[in-house]
């Protein structure tokens, strides 16, 4: 066998075992494999917006939103937009979708940094599994998306009966407990960025001078009630 053969031989041995695992964690199998490679590929590895999985996570992101939204809507036929506009954001809120991302078993092969920590404890793996949406998108078309963000995410990993049970609101939960307690508590800007050319903000909880708990949204609300939702976890409440 000559250098190049052996080369390719290495090359297609590789790409076999690539689509294997990410076969075995999504439940699909993959056509276009560069996509999916794209989709797993955070910018801490791949600086170009050609080559890293920001702008595939934009596209996701709203195609889970379809999802969602159409699956609220038929699951519940006489509830009113503000009900399934709640528990849209509860199925797929940041914290919920990195969760179910690292259930889902994304850690093990998303493409990232790996020497940073606090790459390791973010949310990027949500962030990939709405940017894998947008690759399964792309490579099987709507009607096949649907049907899978159905089996593999909604029904598994989205408990909507237990949803529904859950303050959304819990912003107002942390103030409440805050002013019984005599706790100073505030939600301050962290920082603001663009992140696939959509703004993201990120929100602080700070108790008694002391930042509590991050929060990650596309507006100010959304990422308070995210940070929210991570201090009521860490404090207990």
């Amino acid at each position: 066998m000559q250098v190049k053969d052996l080369f390719f031989s290495k090359k297609n041995s590789a790409d076999k075992a690539f689509k294997k695992s990410i076969a075995n964690i999504i439940g699909i199998k993959p056509d276009n494999l560069l996509i999916y490679t794209t989709a797993l590929s955070h910018r801490s590895v791949k600086d170009s917006a050609e080559e890293n999985n920001e702008r595939l996570e934009y596209l996701g992101d709203a195609i889970l939103s379809a999802i969602v939204a159409d699956y609220l809507f038929k699951r519940y036929p006489y509830k009113g937009e503000g009900f399934l506009t709640e528990m849209r954001s509860k199925m797929v809120n940041r914290q919920q979708l990195n969760d179910i991302a690292i259930k889902m078993g994304f850690k093990k092969i998303a493409l990232f940094n790996k020497q940073d920590n606090a790459l390791k404890n973010s949310q990027i793996f949500g962030n990939t599994l709405e940017a894998i949406v947008g690759a399964v998108y792309l490579d099987k078309g709507y009607k096949k998306t649907q049907s899978w963000v159905l089996k593999q995410i909604i029904i598994p990993h989205m408990f909507v009966d237990d949803l529904e049970l859950i303050d959304i609101n819990l912003k107002n939960k942390l103030i409440g407990w805050a002013s019984k307690n005599n706790k100073v508590l505030t939600f301050n800007l962290n920082e603001e960025k663009l992140e696939g050319g959509r703004r993201v903000f990120i929100m602080n909880t700070v108790l008694d001078g002391e930042i509590l708990s991050e929060g990650k949204g596309f507006n100010k609300k959304d990422a308070s009630q995210a940070a929210a939702i991570a201090a009521v976890e860490k404090i207990g409440i």
